[in-house]
């Protein structure tokens, strides 16, 4: 068993600033310990735990949103829920992955352009990125030239 931790050494030890700690708190992601009188408020393992777990959804791409639904399923009898939310997590990570595709094949081809295009002339990647935003606010950069 550990000592009890000041937010500082929780903060620390899970690799996050004091002030990501509280604004946790704030969205009621992670418990505020009672403070003590004349004392500093003090974490358990449990919430170095939790604050852990906050961080890894994080890095997998959860929003806080869906880090608090997945907090609340957390007892032992919403498997199903949880994967439910995993399995559209991963459906959304796919289908960035698939639009970062495209905008390197888009990229890749604007860039051919350029090295093509000698002279005075003006820049085929900056026309094309131009015409795209004039078309559609940016949103339809899809090939280069149409």
């Amino acid at each position: 068993m550990t000592m009890p931790m000041t937010i500082g050494v929780l903060a620390q030890a899970a690799g996050v600033n004091v002030e990501t700690v509280r604004y946790y708190q704030r969205r009621g992601l992670l418990d505020q310990p009672v403070r003590p009188l004349g004392g500093a408020r003090r974490y358990d393992e449990a919430a170095l735990r939790r604050l852990q777990f906050i961080r890894q959804c994080q890095t997998l791409g959860f929003t806080l949103e869906e880090v608090a639904e997945l907090l609340t399923l957390d007892d032992g009898r919403h498997c199903v829920e949880a994967s439910a939310l995993a399995a559209h997590k991963l459906e959304d990570v796919r289908a960035r992955l698939a639009q970062l595709r495209r905008i390197e094949r888009v990229l890749a081809q604007l860039l051919a352009q350029c090295q093509r295009s000698r002279g005075l002339m003006r820049c085929p990647l900056i026309d094309a990125l131009s015409a795209a935003r004039s078309r559609s606010n940016g949103a339809d950069l899809r090939q280069p030239g149409r």
